[in-house]
């Protein structure tokens, strides 16, 4: 395992939070990309195309805080207990696939494990004590 990272959900606000706790932190985002840099965007309602789909600011040479905004017209519904996810980065797909299948035993899969438009093979589950989790392998990941 590489390393497991806080990963925060906003209702809309995701650029203030993140600008905020960068003025906090310091240094630079690495990422920061807005949905209407994703495949489909233009079906999304145009008020979400301009939302913020994944930021991240490192914290440290090994962590990050990441942050993306909820879309309701994709039923996501804010509320506090469920606004962030425990991101962890991996070394293997076999080690995504092991990870993610023994936390999603007795839970809730969000999103089956399965390779992304943004190059990671990646799932999402909430486990059986109501933690949610994003398990993610990205060979181009710097340790």
């Amino acid at each position: 395992m590489i390393s497991i990272n806080p990963y925060l959900n906003f209702m809309g606000n995701t650029e203030d939070a993140m600008n905020f706790y960068k003025s906090i932190f310091g240094g630079e985002f690495t990422m920061f990309q807005r949905f209407n840099e994703s495949p489909g965007h233009d079906k999304m309602p145009k008020k979400e195309q301009t939302m913020v789909m994944h930021a991240s600011l490192p914290l440290g040479p090994h962590n990050s805080l990441m942050a993306t905004d909820t879309l309701e017209s994709m039923g996501m519904e804010l509320t506090i207990g469920n606004n962030f996810y425990m991101s962890v980065n991996t070394e293997s797909e076999a080690e995504t696939d092991k990870l993610f299948n023994g936390l999603a035993e007795g839970g809730k899969i969000e999103m089956p494990v399965n390779q992304t438009f943004w190059g990671a093979y990646c799932g999402m589950c909430r486990d059986k004590f109501g933690i949610q989790w994003m398990i993610s392998y990205d060979k181009n990941q710097t340790a």
